[in-house]
């Protein structure tokens, strides 16, 4: 069974640093794009930053030039480098996967990051 295996949130003040990690457990054939989303309380979830087997890099405007994503294609493996934080950030923060093979998108179990002001 496959699972995506989330670690690194916590509770950081305002501007402070978290780094979050995503390793897959399980074989995932095909995979496309790995990357973050958040759903913070009583909101949509929400794209974070994604990025394609190739390197493409997409992330959200609010997050764009305090958060990093980086993957290793060998140990499919995902992080997030979250500097700068605002207390906007808090939300529980989601590990996502697409893949050309069913069932097409994997979901991790989330990890809760929370700035306070």
């Amino acid at each position: 069974q496959v699972q995506l295996v989330e670690s690194g949130g916590g509770l950081v003040q305002a501007g402070g640093s978290l780094r979050l990690s995503c390793a897959t457990s399980g074989s995932i054939f095909g995979i496309r794009t790995m990357g973050w989303y958040r759903q913070a309380p009583g909101k949509q979830r929400e794209l974070v930053a994604t990025i394609t087997t190739g390197g493409i890099i997409n992330y959200a405007e609010s997050v764009k030039g305090r958060f990093t994503i980086t993957r290793d294609n060998a140990k499919n493996t995902v992080n997030l480098q979250m500097n700068s934080l605002k207390p906007e950030d808090t939300a529980v923060y989601y590990c996502a996967v697409t893949a050309t093979t069913s069932p097409y998108t994997y979901w991790g179990q989330g990890t809760q990051v929370s700035v306070s002001s």
